[in-house]
């Protein structure tokens, strides 16, 4: 067991922190093991009715995988990352079919791997300080973690929007896009989670969501839900370059703004996530879509962005990345077929 993981039973309620919020609680190989062989231990504990996780520290649920040590990893051949994906899209994958209730509290920042360990359970709880993203085209890779379901199946285009620009989402906007269930207010989380512990009978999703209502408020306006207008005209094109043409010429500043953000990630990340999406949407399962990621991710740690997108946000912190290919006219269709072709021997062979 990681000690960057608390693992505790109170009352009947399994508790998970992730702890290590010095760093956000980014995610390390450890962490994956940890909170994985507690869920495979309560999943027959019957002193154990539900599930919940949460952050330690006052900033977020977690910020993501380390990417640091991905970036040293990557640069030395990415064998560590590569099982560390295998790792973590298999504890995805059983937190989304968990026969116990799953209940993830995403209060602050919660992007990428934190969202795979939290908008995949049963009930998802999000405060006014939520901010959650899929920013992996921030830093040359592809949105994970099932998050390319997610985004797919949000309404209209807006998780087009969210994957191609890495832009946040609210509390409202992930309710919205079908990141999350509930808002409670963070004040009210403590008590929250002091109720489930002393409620009875809370072996059902219907149970633990009748302890939610008790605590739960009306959510926050949802921001892109006035944008859906021009974010579903703009996204629906066939091709980035179209997308961004469309951006820009729809005379609209918002529309504009997302121009630059697309523009400014990786060129091979954004095309190869538009790709991952269109294709999302089409596969029957969860579990089809994150071998569709791992092929995806494997390929981004033989390639250039990723490493140098953290360098330029982690590592140098200069927010210059140099993308090879440097535009969008420079990545082929070949290019992108390679990263969803299947590869000999991968998969992470979810069970």
């Amino acid at each position: 067991m990681s000690d960057e993981v608390q693992v505790y039973r109170d009352g009947g309620v399994g508790r998970i922190v992730l702890d290590r919020p010095r760093a956000l609680n980014s995610l390390t190989h450890g962490m994956i093991t940890a909170v994985r062989a507690a869920l495979d231990g309560w999943a027959s504990d019957d002193a154990v009715r539900a599930v919940v996780l949460t952050g330690a520290g006052d900033r977020g649920l977690c910020a993501g995988a380390d990417i640091r040590a991905m970036h040293d990893d990557a640069k030395a051949g990415g064998a560590g990352s590569r099982a560390f994906f295998r790792d973590e899209y298999r504890l995805n994958a059983l937190i989304a079919r968990y026969p116990k209730p799953y209940l993830a509290v995403m209060d602050g920042i919660t992007m990428g791997g934190g969202v795979g360990l939290s908008a995949h359970g049963a009930v998802r709880i999000v405060t006014e300080r939520s901010v959650v993203a899929m920013p992996e085209t921030r830093i040359g890779l592809v949105p994970d973690v099932g998050g390319s379901r997610l985004l797919a199946h949000a309404p209209g285009e807006l998780g087009t929007h969210l994957g191609l620009t890495s832009a946040s989402m609210g509390p409202g906007d992930a309710l919205l896009c079908g990141f999350a269930d509930h808002f409670v207010p963070s004040a009210q989380v403590p008590a929250l989670l002091a109720g489930l512990v002393a409620a009875d009978g809370l072996d059902t999703v219907a149970a633990v969501t009748a302890a939610v209502a008790a605590h739960a408020e009306p959510a926050p306006p949802a921001a892109l839900a006035r944008q859906r207008a021009w974010i579903d005209e703009c996204y629906a094109a066939d091709s980035v370059e179209e997308i961004v043409e469309r951006l820009l010429g729809s005379g609209v500043p918002e529309a504009k703004e997302a121009a630059q953000q697309v523009l400014a990630n990786s060129p091979t990340a954004v095309k190869v996530t538009l790709a991952a999406l269109r294709r999302a949407r089409t596969l029957p399962s969860l579990e089809a879509v994150l071998e569709q990621e791992y092929r995806i991710s494997c390929a981004a740690l033989d390639g250039h962005d990723l490493v140098e997108g953290i360098r330029a946000q982690v590592v140098d912190k200069d927010r210059d990345p140099h993308w090879s290919p440097a535009s969008l006219a420079a990545v082929t269709e070949e290019d992108v077929a390679r990263f969803l072709a299947p590869r000999e021997g991968d998969g992470p062979a979810l069970d």
